[in-house]
């Protein structure tokens, strides 16, 4: 049986809301300090200007808030909002995020800072924002009913406290948290150490995993799948409009890899191997360093990977063969070796336009889309994406690290396909299916 949000929604029963008023007789009745209920500075008119749009990190098809300092407060400013979202050319959705954007900007700061957040609810339903992973007062922890009142439709909440950590760290929901998330509402929140940091790296990458139910023909993403997604995205892209991963020969390249999806990615990166060097917890000592080609990244996770840059176009993907392709149904029937002959001619009297095919395996699946087969409206191929010697057959969460001995340091463009040096590249060497003497297992 499958389980669907909507199953465990329906199954939850009624919770207990806790005014606020009623929270902040019972904390002052405790002896709490309520210093932090004091009203914030109202939040800045003009768009603030103080960090390039890139940061230091480099947000895979994405960007970095800028922010205004105000009496020695970092402040930035969040939009809970819904907007118009391309997952790749031919498939969008209205998609809920912060900013304009899925995920939201990426939040950037130091070790130390007083940061303060102020977050203004654009949508129809109350909203929280939970900072996962940081260390912080109570108050500030974003769940709904529980830590603050919810922020109502139009209202703007503030959430101020002194950054005590350094790490790749999350932001997203804790109100009506699985529809939200569902939707979009998620960011990245780094911090960087204020000392430094011992091994420096030259580029410094990041992005978050997540899953899409876009049903054929509609517009927005169905919250109450749980597991048959249909868009398995880095950064609420697929394949092939990931942005890549680009780095000079010999450049030290961390990716920074968190997970708000539905589901444990095995993330593999083709080439190198790497280390586990952090991730929640901050930047680990290198002594505790672990070396992989492939980390599973579970739910609710972030993980550090860092590698020297060696030259080539490598692939970087998870490795779940299901999460690297595009929409696809999950209850067709298996065609793999039926004889099909005929039967398109057939089935066209009905449908004009079918094209049988699953019978050799679904490498063909992409030779009929770019050949003009038509799909479902408002979705994607199953395969896509071209490379210098055909079809890379790949959809989801795929992408490429291009590295190159002659980018300039700071050149995050994108170069081009690989230029393979003379005799590196496999080769035919027969088109005989009978060639040469194979051993089989003895019977």
């Amino acid at each position: 049986m499958k389980i669907t949000r909507r199953d465990i929604l329906l199954g939850a029963g009624a919770g207990l809301v806790t005014t606020a008023a009623t929270g902040m007789a019972r904390a002052q009745s405790q002896g709490h300090d309520m210093s932090q209920m004091k009203e914030p500075a109202a939040p800045p008119e003009a768009p603030p200007v103080s960090r390039p749009r890139a940061g230091k990190v480099r947000t895979l098809n994405g960007w970095t808030l800028p922010y205004r300092m105000n009496g020695g407060v970092k402040e930035f400013h969040l939009v809970a909002e819904e907007f118009e979202h391309e997952f790749a050319p031919g498939s969008k959705a209205i998609c809920w995020g912060y900013n304009g954007s899925t995920p939201g900007p990426t939040i950037e700061a130091t070790e130390g800072d007083r940061i303060r957040i102020f977050v203004t609810n654009r949508l129809r339903e109350a909203t929280t924002i939970h900072w996962h992973g940081l260390i912080l007062p109570s108050g500030m922890d974003g769940v709904g009913g529980l830590n603050q009142p919810q922020i109502k439709p139009g209202e703007t909440f503030a959430y101020e406290f002194t950054l005590k950590q350094h790490g790749t760290h999350m932001y997203h929901p804790h109100a009506d948290e699985m529809v939200q998330m569902a939707m979009g509402m998620m960011g990245l929140l780094i911090i960087h150490p204020k000392r430094g940091e011992a091994v420096p790296v030259d580029r410094d990458y990041a992005f978050l995993l997540h899953n899409f139910a876009l049903h054929p023909g509609t517009r927005r993403p169905d919250p109450a799948i749980m597991q048959d997604f249909d868009l398995w995205t880095f950064n609420s892209k697929v394949f092939p409009a990931i942005e890549p991963i680009v780095a000079r020969t010999g450049e030290r390249v961390r990716i920074r890899v968190g997970n708000l999806s539905m589901w444990n990615h095995p993330i593999h990166l083709h080439g190198v191997q790497f280390h586990i060097t952090g991730g929640d917890g901050g930047r680990l000592p290198r002594s505790q360093w672990r070396t992989e080609v492939t980390e599973i990244v579970g739910v609710g996770q972030m993980r550090d990977i860092e590698f020297t840059a060696v030259p080539g176009d490598w692939a970087f993907h998870c490795h779940m063969s299901h999460h690297t392709m595009g929409p696809m149904g999950h209850d067709i029937p298996n065609t793999i070796g039926v004889d099909q002959r005929g039967v398109e001619a057939k089935i066209r009297q009905m449908l004009p336009g079918y094209m049988a095919m699953g019978e050799d395996g679904m490498g063909e699946h992409q030779d009929h889309t770019d050949g003009g087969m038509p799909g479902p409206p408002n979705t994607l191929a199953m395969m896509a994406g071209k490379g210098p010697f055909g079809n890379i057959e790949m959809g989801g969460m795929f992408t490429v690290v291009k590295v190159r001995d002659d980018l300039a340091p700071g050149d995050f463009s994108d170069p081009g396909w690989y230029r393979n040096p003379a005799g590196s590249v496999a080769r035919r060497v027969s088109n005989d299916p009978a060639f040469g003497n194979p051993p089989r297992r003895p019977r």
